[in-house]
């Protein structure tokens, strides 16, 4: 049986435009995080306009930030998903990078922020940060995300292990079951939110999540580019009426130096285009607005993202 082959002059004779698809993939996570759905979000929007970009996009499951960032470097992905400080430590060579910086990593947009989130119980009597000492609290794994910016959180607060009547170093997921058991009076996590972690707390015992602000949270931001503020959302956790302002990382779509400034344009361009439709797509996006899309990139911005941020006023 004979293939037929078409040539490319008889497809654009039929009104086709020839190779006019171009094919990009973004890396994400584990399928039940919030990095996965998130890569799902921007290539359902890339789809959907793709009759006009001539771009299809594609998800992949990974290992998450730093498998993206080395499979980006490797030129086997053309997007991932970032934790900010990932990127950070990337591009500079430091932690898990270190010695191998990726000098060619750019970021695009900074998605939804990763927020610190201090879950207590209402019986704590714990408002503030200031009420902490002499109370019993889980502070993560050393080596953890959620243990280096809780020990930087407290030490800019001037809150030392020492002064608290308990420094727990279990896993934050175990601190629903903690708290539940009344082991501790609270626990921090870092988390995209809504999270099933405080929901599980907030269905067993009475909780509360405690503002992390002020004056040593600016300081932090300020020193530190891939921290950005953020709002843990009123309506997200049971007994939780409040709108609670954190600090965290943020979840950015990162890039490599080498990929087309078109491409990356198009993709900023796009969710910049409808951005209230990409909102609706997960619940993480809650708080988010244009203007923290720039927030916590970390790494230099790639050119076609500039273009596409200068474009939408958001960029001088």
């Amino acid at each position: 049986m004979k293939k037929m082959i078409m040539s490319t002059a008889l497809i654009a004779a039929m009104g086709v435009p020839a190779f006019a698809t171009q094919f990009i993939t973004i890396g994400t996570g584990g399928v039940t995080g919030t990095y996965y759905p998130t890569g799902g979000a921007i290539c359902r929007m890339m789809n959907k306009n793709r009759k006009t970009t001539g771009i299809r996009c594609s998800v992949e499951s990974t290992g998450g930030s730093v498998y993206n960032v080395n499979t980006i470097n490797a030129n086997e992905l053309d997007f991932g998903i970032a934790q900010s400080d990932t990127a950070y430590q990337a591009y500079n060579g430091e932690g898990k990078f270190k010695g191998k910086a990726i000098k060619g990593l750019r970021s695009v947009l900074a998605i939804y922020p990763e927020l610190l989130a201090f879950v207590v119980t209402k019986s704590s009597g714990i408002k503030s940060l200031k009420d902490v000492k002499g109370k019993k609290l889980n502070i993560d794994i050393p080596g953890s995300g959620t243990r280096m910016t809780t020990d930087i959180v407290l030490e800019a607060f001037g809150i030392k292990h020492s002064d608290l009547a308990l420094a727990n170093e279990l896993k934050s997921s175990e601190g629903p079951t903690m708290l539940k058991d009344n082991k501790i009076d609270g626990y921090f996590g870092v988390f995209g939110h809504p999270t099933a972690n405080i929901k599980d707390a907030s269905n067993s015992v009475d909780i509360d999540l405690v503002p992390i602000e002020g004056a040593p949270i600016d300081a932090l931001v300020k020193k530190y580019s891939y921290y950005a503020k953020g709002v843990i959302s009123g309506t997200f956790y049971k007994g939780v009426k409040h709108d609670t302002p954190s600090i965290g990382v943020k979840a950015v779509l990162v890039t490599k130096d080498s990929i087309d400034d078109k491409i990356v344009y198009t993709v900023a361009k796009t969710i910049l285009d409808n951005f209230d439709e990409f909102k609706k797509l997960h619940p993480a996006y809650k708080t988010i607005t244009k203007e923290s899309l720039l927030d916590g990139l970390a790494v230099p911005q790639h050119p076609g993202a500039i273009k596409a941020f200068k474009e939408a006023g958001l960029l001088k």
